[in-house]
């Protein structure tokens, strides 16, 4: 039996870094495969994992989404019968929609021995709100998908951010476990048990369903009746950007014409509101000059509204520089030299040409 764990988690959340820590701590002596699937041009995760001996697969076509699951599901029964791994961690695009995901994986259990062991989110407790307001169609998605919720950054952020971040969460799941504790202060162990507490809440979801199926069924409705291949009627307020000219604040209905019903179940794909721009480029940075170009890019919407840029490049002192940016906040670290640079850039309504000209490439 092949156990598997979904790490989801929007743009940057710290999905990769909770997954090292898993390997190292939590997973030892277990056959592993990690299925990464990056949203983008170029993928730069997969370095920073093949020295834990984890067989990684990248599928850089494009997200795990609507459009993908019949491939996503043919990739995991060969991952499945080449390498018999005890344990498959899957990290979907930070846009990719967890629903999906999970649907992909039990339609898999139908037919192969595997179990579907956690489905983890991701969350980084300072942008839950602002990821809620512009992409809440898919940071909620995995939201309200999880069986736990991490919350990443927590050692950084205040007891108000905290306790906010919680109750914006708790609006969207009620039973998802929620581990605000900063990751430093726990075992690898101690965070996979909080993973595993699924059974308890299908058990809970499964009496919820057996007491309120004749209810009338609402948006907010936490009983499984708004499963992926069935129509949404959203009459909630749409506050989230959609990739259009315009942001939406008016009420959506069935006869809504402003695009964001557009495809059959009434969801949009993710390559319908985000854009990636990445390079490959020998060009040396100074390492100064990088962080300025860094903080203008954390801190302005000049190239567009960007959600996550990594990149490992060249400086000019003969050191490799490995940078990490979400939106009002980049590090620089050293690390060790790849074969030529890479530069990768997540987001909405990306200027290409600016980009380009600010990274000199």
């Amino acid at each position: 039996m092949t156990k598997i764990d979904i790490i989801s988690g929007f743009l940057g959340a710290g999905k990769t870094t909770l997954i090292k820590k898993l390997i190292d701590e939590a997973f030892k002596g277990e056959k592993l495969m990690l299925i990464e699937n990056e949203f983008g041009e170029i993928g730069i995760d997969g370095g920073f994992l093949k020295d834990a001996g984890v067989e990684i697969t990248e599928m850089n076509s494009g997200c795990i989404c609507c459009s993908l699951v019949g491939d996503f599901g043919t990739a995991l029964k060969k991952a499945i019968s080449d390498y018999t791994p005890d344990r498959i961690i899957i990290e979907p695009s930070g846009v990719g929609k967890l629903s999906d995901v999970i649907k992909a994986v039990k339609d898999v259990a139908a037919e192969l021995p595997v179990e579907l062991d956690s489905y983890t989110t991701v969350a980084d407790v300072s942008k839950c709100k602002i990821y809620m307001k512009n992409f809440g169609e898919f940071f909620n998605n995995q939201i309200e998908s999880a069986n736990t919720i991490v919350l990443s950054r927590t050692q950084t952020a205040s007891q108000e951010k905290i306790e906010k971040a919680v109750a914006m969460i708790r609006e969207h799941n009620e039973h998802a476990t929620i581990v605000t504790t900063p990751w430093d202060d726990l075992s690898g162990a101690a965070i996979r048990e909080a993973m595993q507490n699924h059974k308890t809440l299908e058990e809970t979801m499964i009496e919820e369903h057996a007491h309120h199926h004749e209810h009338e069924h609402g948006e907010d409705c936490t009983c499984g009746c708004h499963d992926h291949d069935h129509e949404h009627h959203h009459e909630h307020e749409h506050d989230h950007e959609c990739g259009h000219e315009h942001h939406h604040d008016h009420e959506h209905g069935e006869e809504c014409t402003c695009g964001c019903h557009d495809h059959e179940h009434h969801h949009h794909h993710a390559d319908e509101v985000f854009t990636s721009w990445g390079v490959e480029t020998p060009h040396k940075y100074n390492e100064s000059k990088l962080n300025e170009l860094l903080d203008e890019l954390a801190h302005t919407e000049e190239y567009g509204m960007i959600l996550r840029a990594k990149g490992i490049v060249p400086s000019d002192e003969g050191e490799w520089l490995y940078f990490d940016l979400v939106p009002g906040e980049y590090e620089i670290r050293k690390g060790n030299p790849d074969i030529t640079g890479k530069l990768c850039v997540i987001g909405s309504k990306l200027d290409e040409e600016k980009l380009a000209h600010l990274f000199e490439v």
